[in-house]
């Protein structure tokens, strides 16, 4: 028994692993394809009367749409996952982000519909967002409450690296596409770009399947426990802003860098490098180091996380942002030179940055909020920094740069490093912090053997 105790932790924590990565790689792929289709096909697909310019800015605008989504998706998703656990939640989260997926995919174009289409195409995108919203925190808790206190930074990284297999995928899969397509524009545009979204279901069913296979975390099953003798929380959302409303605005002012850089990375820099008044570069050239730049993002997130566990996550995740104001100054002069090689350093270096915040986040977002509201709380923070990061400097970037150039965008990106830099040295450093399940006693994996 003593030797079997070990070996079936280690089985059951290699299947929470697995299980919150799959899942969060599959929500993320299908939220990323969006961004690439924002950037590549919607503007001459449901936005052509609007000509190429105001195509492109309302295309982003259906983007920005899915971020307004995710806090609500994270408020409800959140006070389910905090009353009813985390594995019923998240099921439910990965089901709705796949119906909304395979649905764009199979959505008729402006010259088909009319003004219905790009109002659909918003409803599904809000979808996609709120679905995205009740995700993150789900799976970082269902790694987080299941790892041992000395390696949750590195059990912690798991759900993190599902951006960076899903940018990849994203790209790979409208690489692969738009080579079989040929290099003309019109069976691509027609019917090419759909694959990428309806292949989403095959995902979505391997996703189900592994999320079916896992239990419930140890830190929900204590606190269900304790229900007895404690007074149930009836609304997570209004009691996380009673009890930590500092840790839900600091971790959203944390993080909202690392969102800035990566969705101009991953959605703007896609737009920028094949647009003809930008980079110019082949749509194949710019799909290709898309994948090379998510293999660094990747690295980039591990590391982060695996040191975040040796030095804290607070100097980890500070040191990314010191690093983002000074690349925001530098990354679009780069750009600017309009070689190939300029733009692989420029899109692969700021992921690098995102990553090293990224990693780290996984189990820093639940060990600041107590097991009552921590899947509401962290699903807040980091959805609110989605907005403020991830649905505002794209919207702004078009006007900062017919303004002042590329440097007012990269002045944006700093400034939003700096605040970033602030709101994590005002939080408290979370490394080695006991969950509510280890304080009292109960093994990390108790739950695993029930």
């Amino acid at each position: 028994m003593a030797i079997e105790e070990p070996r079936a932790r280690e089985v059951s924590l290699r299947r929470v692993a697995i299980a919150s990565c799959a899942g969060t790689t599959i929500e993320f792929y299908d939220f990323f394809i969006y961004g690439t289709a924002a950037a590549l096909v919607f503007p001459k697909v449901f936005f052509p009367a609007l000509g190429p310019a105001a195509g492109t800015v309302a295309s982003f605008a259906t983007f920005a749409v899915a971020f307004f989504a995710r806090p609500v998706g994270a408020v409800l998703f959140g006070h389910y996952g905090d009353r009813l656990g985390r594995k019923r939640t998240l099921i439910s989260t990965l089901l709705l982000m796949g119906v909304a997926t395979v649905l764009i995919g199979l959505l008729p174009s402006a010259e088909t519909i009319g003004v219905a289409a790009p109002i659909i195409l918003v409803a599904l995108r809000f979808a996609q967002g709120f679905a995205v919203g009740g995700e993150w925190a789900g799976a970082t808790l269902l790694a987080a409450e299941y790892a041992p206190k000395a390696k949750r930074g590195l059990y912690g990284v798991f759900p993190q690296l599902g951006p960076a297999i899903a940018f990849a995928l994203s790209s790979a899969t409208f690489l692969i596409t738009g080579l079989v397509m040929g290099h003309t524009d019109e069976a691509f545009l027609s019917y090419g770009w759909r694959i990428p979204f309806l292949v989403s279901i095959v995902l979505v069913g391997i996703g189900f399947y592994v999320r079916l296979s896992i239990d419930e975390t140890p830190a929900f099953k204590a606190a269900q426990s304790a229900a007895p003798t404690e007074q149930p929380t009836r609304l997570p959302f209004l009691e996380v802003f009673r009890a930590q409303p500092r840790e839900v605005l600091l971790s959203a002012g944390s993080l909202t860098m690392l969102f800035a850089f990566f969705y101009m990375g991953t959605a703007y820099l896609t737009s920028y490098g094949t647009n003809p008044q930008g980079a110019g570069l082949p749509r194949t050239v710019v799909l290709s180091i898309g994948i090379a730049a998510a293999v660094v993002f990747g690295i980039a997130t591990v590391l982060a996380g695996v040191l975040s566990d040796r030095f804290g996550r607070r100097k980890v995740i500070m040191g990314s942002c010191a690093v983002g104001i000074l690349w925001g100054l530098a990354l679009f002069p780069l750009l600017d030179t309009g070689a190939a090689a300029a733009f692989a350093i420029g899109l692969t270096v700021s992921l690098c940055v995102v990553g090293i915040s990224y990693g780290p986040a996984g189990s820093f977002l639940p060990e600041l909020f107590e097991p009552r509201h921590r899947y509401t709380g962290a699903g807040l923070g980091y959805n609110i920094a989605g907005v403020l990061g991830g649905a505002v400097p794209p919207l702004l970037a078009p006007g900062l740069a017919a303004t002042f150039g590329g440097i007012g965008i990269g002045v944006m990106l700093s400034v939003l490093g700096l605040v970033s830099l602030v709101c994590t040295a005002a939080l408290a450093e979370t490394r080695g912090r006991a969950l509510a399940h280890e304080r009292s006693g109960l093994p990390p994996m108790a739950a695993a053997a029930d």
